[in-house]
C-alpha cells in the first residue's frame, strides 16, 4: 500500500510540482491549501508524513504543527512533519522544534532531498 503524503501549500505550483515528483516515487498525495484543511483531512484520513508550508492562509504551518501535536490519536499526533518555508531566517530551530516538526527545508526545494526525507522519515 502507498504510503500517503499530506501537503500542505497554499501555491498551486510548488504543490503540483511536489505531488509529481513524489508519485513518481509510489507515494500517494493529498493536498491541502491552508491550516484548517489539514487538520480537517488528518480528522478523517491515516498520513505518514506531512509537508508543510510556514505562510498559508486562515492558519499558518507553525500552528498547525502545534494542532497535529494535540490530537488525542496518538498515531496521528505522532506523524513526522517536514516544515517547507522561504523564510527560515525568522525562525530558530528551537521554534520548529516547540511546534513539533521534526525537519525544516528552505525553499526554493531541493526535490532530490525532499524525496530522500521523506522516505526516511515515512
Amino acid at each position: 500500500m502507498a504510503k500517503k503524503v499530506l501537503v500542505a501549500e497554499d501555491s498551486s505550483v510548488i504543490q503540483n510540482l511536489t505531488k509529481k515528483i513524489l508519485e513518481f516515487q509510489n507515494f500517494e498525495i493529498v493536498s491541502a491549501k491552508n491550516g484548517k484543511d489539514v487538520l480537517a483531512i488528518m480528522a478523517k484520513e491515516n498520513i505518514s508524513i506531512v509537508l508543510m508550508d510556514i505562510n498559508m492562509p486562515q492558519m499558518d504551518g507553525m500552528a498547525c504543527a502545534r494542532e497535529i501535536r494535540k490530537l488525542s490519536d496518538s498515531a496521528k499526533s505522532q506523524v513526522p512533519i517536514i516544515a517547507i518555508t522561504g523564510n527560515a531566517k525568522n525562525y530558530s530551530e528551537e521554534d520548529f522544534k516547540n511546534a513539533g516538526i521534526n525537519l525544516y527545508m528552505q525553499k526554493p526545494l531541493n526535490f532530490d532531498l525532499l524525496v530522500e526525507k521523506v522516505k526516511e522519515l515515512t
